[in-house]
């Protein structure tokens, strides 16, 4: 996790506390460091912002996997798939379907 990165999105963040994109990114510090539970917290955040970024519940699935709670990946997952197939996002369907198909 690059401390400089998170310094700067919390900056960011006190500009406007619900950017999307710079939740987002505090989730990614977050799940690039390992810290699986802040991260999630940041892509639950994100969502929150914005339920159509439909990339925070693929990656929050990601986590939540690493975090040894699999099924919490797969509702995340089937969550994310609805959102995305809501907004028409026929890359991200793909991709969070076949993540799916792998945790099932």
């Amino acid at each position: 996790m690059s401390q400089g990165r998170i310094e700067l999105l919390q900056k960011m963040l006190e500009a406007d506390p619900k950017d999307a994109f710079c939740r987002y990114g505090m989730a990614q510090e977050y799940l690039k460091a390992g810290d699986y539970l802040n991260a999630v917290f940041w892509f639950d955040k994100t969502i929150e912002s914005d339920i159509d970024y439909c990339y925070a519940y693929y990656h929050k699935a990601r986590a939540l996997e690493q975090a040894g709670k699999l099924q919490d990946a797969i509702s995340t997952l089937q969550i994310g798939l609805a959102r995305a197939r809501a907004s028409g996002d026929a890359h991200t369907i793909s991709e969070i379907q076949s993540l799916l198909d792998q945790l099932t």
